[in-house]
């Protein structure tokens, strides 16, 4: 009985919505018609036959291979940057932490004007220094990894606080085994004790990183729409611009089926490949 209202309300919001996903899929529905047909896997053949699709996943794929490794390395050396100094270590984490709270769509708009290609600071700083400057949002070259960067800068904050957590929760009884067996350089004690006893928290970082950056939108929606082209297109994009756009929710649909299959099996590997890697104790 104490159980029954969060049953409820897991049913209701999450796995109802799921099965009709999967249902809407079957069919030709548009959004706002007032009748569909089930069409069988027609979605589906047609979405693994769009050129269109098939850009955004590999989008989607260059952009995660980007964000992950990169946010949780910068992760971790900022936190063992904060973590071996002595002061001011609230303000090192609130000001990295800060983008991930922040709304981001705000921080969307303030890259835009940061990134413009004429009165943008990035291009002004650039260009009073010497270097070449760039179109960045509307090159099909430079959008997608500025796109990436954006996603580290977003995600930073939120990886340097799990490492903070899972550095506070070292034994320092490690470290001194560690100086005894002759680990007494920073290097030998960061390979033999820190990255090891972080296995778990870093497992679970990755994941959710991968996770965020897979359901990747707001940035793409507000600063690129998808452009140059099909250029920064992601999958979450063109599920909405299917369904909510054009009103095809039955492709939409398939769509977001084939993005949840992807995303979980993504899930699964990472999972059993890093737990057994991985030392709890």
């Amino acid at each position: 009985m104490l159980a029954g209202p969060a049953v409820f309300l897991l049913l209701v919001l999450f796995f109802l919505p799921v099965v009709a996903v999967f249902v809407i899929a079957l069919t030709d529905w548009r959004f706002g018609a007032s009748s569909l047909s089930l069409v069988g896997l027609a979605n589906f053949r047609e979405v693994f036959a769009d050129a269109n699709f098939r850009a955004s996943l590999a989008n989607t794929l260059i952009y995660a291979s980007i964000v992950v490794p990169g946010t949780v390395v910068l992760g971790l050396l900022v936190a063992l940057l904060i973590e071996s100094g002595k002061s001011c270590r609230a303000f090192y984490r609130a000001i990295h932490f800060l983008p991930f709270m922040a709304t981001l769509t705000a921080m969307a708009i303030a890259w835009e004007a940061l990134l413009h290609p004429t009165f943008g600071l990035v291009n002004q700083t650039l260009a009073a220094i010497g270097l070449p400057t760039a179109s960045w949002l509307r090159d099909e070259n430079t959008v997608l990894p500025v796109l990436a960067v954006i996603g580290i800068w977003q995600n930073l904050g939120y990886a340097m606080v799990l490492f903070l957590a899972g550095l506070k929760s070292i034994p320092q009884d490690l470290y001194d085994a560690a100086d005894v067996d002759g680990a007494d350089i920073w290097h030998d004690r960061l390979r033999t004790v820190t990255l090891p006893m972080l296995g778990p928290v870093t497992m679970f970082v990755v994941i959710v990183v991968a996770l965020r950056a897979f359901d990747t939108f707001e940035t793409v929606k507000v600063l690129t729409q998808g452009g140059p082209g099909h250029a920064s297109e992601v999958l979450l994009y063109t599920l909405y611009r299917e369904s909510f756009e054009y009103l095809r929710t039955g492709y939409g649909a398939a769509v977001a089926v084939v993005f949840l299959t992807i995303v979980v099996t993504l899930t699964l590997v990472q999972t059993r490949f890093m737990d057994a890697k991985v030392h709890y104790q």
